[in-house]
């Protein structure tokens, strides 16, 4: 299965993931319920992901998103 994952702002498809990395993000990362679809994500959310072994891709993914910016809200959705 792939996932989608976008800016929440602006609606901007920043990239696809797949199972595994899926599997990262919400295992490391806080859901506020079963229906949570979204992230909050700053460098530092990035740098956790990565020092708990998320795949690099991933971590690439959304460090792109971050950019210069404080944070970024994400959202994923299943692809298909």
């Amino acid at each position: 299965m792939e996932y989608k994952i976008y800016n929440n702002e602006s609606g901007e498809l920043l990239g696809a993931i797949n199972d595994t990395e899926m599997a990262s993000l919400t295992s490391l990362l806080e859901e506020e319920s079963a229906e949570d679809r979204d992230y909050y994500i700053t460098a530092d959310t990035v740098d956790y992901l990565e020092a708990n072994g998320a795949d690099a891709a991933l971590v690439a993914l959304l460090r792109k998103a971050v950019g210069g910016a404080d944070g970024v809200e994400i959202r994923w959705s299943r692809a298909g």
